[in-house]
């Protein structure tokens, strides 16, 4: 019996209800389909029309809008343009202040060199000068 019922596969038609408005019965309002409202938006179908004519050009789905493109390159562009400003703004200091940043800038040159010449210099002679000090340093405090 069971076998018999295992041969009788019914089809898959069969299977699922069938609706009444399939008799043709006339005095029966036939149901619409509803509609996506996803996929009725305007946004979603302009983004499915931009899809679809990146996917003919072949561009792929991570390259930017170009509207996107636009905006970044104009952000960009203004970010450079701010910076140049600000550094014309420093440029324009008063000469006083001129004149202290070069005496900075030089400084700070010499002590580099300094620091260079140190470095490269043998164990013996860093000693020495540190005795030299401290020397010199013994010597002043016996005068006063």
């Amino acid at each position: 019996m069971y076998s018999e019922i295992q041969r009788e596969r019914p089809e898959v038609g069969n299977i699922t209800a069938h609706p009444d408005y399939i008799d043709g019965n006339p005095g029966l309002i036939k149901p619409k389909k509803l509609l996506n409202p996803v996929k009725a938006s305007k946004s979603h179908q302009e983004l499915h029309r931009e899809l679809l004519m990146n996917h003919k050009r072949g561009l792929g789905v991570e390259s930017k809008p170009e509207l996107q493109r636009v905006l970044e390159h104009r952000r960009r562009n203004q970010l450079i343009r701010q910076r140049k400003e600000e550094e014309e703004a420093k440029k324009l200091k008063s000469p006083f202040e001129q004149e202290l940043l070069k005496r900075q800038q030089r400084l700070d040159k010499l002590e580099k060199e300094e620091e260079k010449h140190e470095e490269h210099a043998p164990e013996f002679i860093k000693v020495k000068a540190n005795l030299r000090r401290t020397a010199t340093l013994t010597g002043e405090e016996k005068v006063v």
